[in-house]
């Protein structure tokens, strides 16, 4: 992935549906993190909502950092023709996943974008689901129908590329804040 090729897609983290979700808290803060970074390299970022007028509006931390986000019926955010249109416009031929349900939304996305040509990576740390089997088997599937499995610190250092990018400080002190707000969380 490289800040030219690469978009971020921001699936579903909305109001009613995080409280339920398993380790929500790490799962914002790696969603936050990657949307942070994504700006600072100049990867663009796109954002869903399913349903909003039953699950609420994107969580209040992410929703300060994103554009609107269209809404959706439909599992899979490829049926919002917008979004398929803005990555392939753009040229950006591989797609980063984060959010929930991994099981659902996540995964019908990315199995659909893996059916249009795109390369799609999954941040691990950055998705999630209401029950672990369910985060842990979605993973399982998308990693054998060939989407690449990163972490969020993993995919900003592969867009950065190295300690001599002119963002790189920048982006430490993102992984240091990252880090801290971390491990200010309970332990799992």
């Amino acid at each position: 992935m490289s800040p030219a090729d690469t978009a971020l897609l921001v699936i579903d983290v909305q109001e009613k549906l995080v409280p339920a979700i398993h380790q929500a808290d790490r799962m914002v803060k790696n969603v936050a993190f990657l949307i942070d970074g994504a700006k600072l390299l100049g990867v663009p970022v796109q954002v869903t909502e399913q349903y909003p007028k039953g699950l609420g509006k994107t969580v209040a931390e992410l929703a300060s950092r994103l554009p609107p986000a269209p809404e959706k019926v439909g599992f899979s955010c490829c049926a919002i023709p917008s979004v398929v249109e803005a990555f392939r416009r753009d040229a950006r031929t591989k797609i980063l996943l984060a959010g929930i349900e991994a099981h659902v939304c996540v995964q019908q996305t990315a199995l659909d974008l893996l059916a249009l040509d795109f390369r799609v990576y999954i941040a691990a740390d950055a998705v999630s689901s209401r029950a672990a089997i369910d985060r842990d088997f979605a993973l399982r599937r998308l990693e054998q129908a060939g989407c690449i499995l990163t972490t969020a610190e993993a995919a900003v250092f592969e867009w950065t590329g190295g300690s001599d990018h002119p963002q790189f400080k920048a982006m430490s002190k993102l992984v240091q804040e990252r880090t801290k707000a971390l491990q200010s969380l309970p332990a799992t």
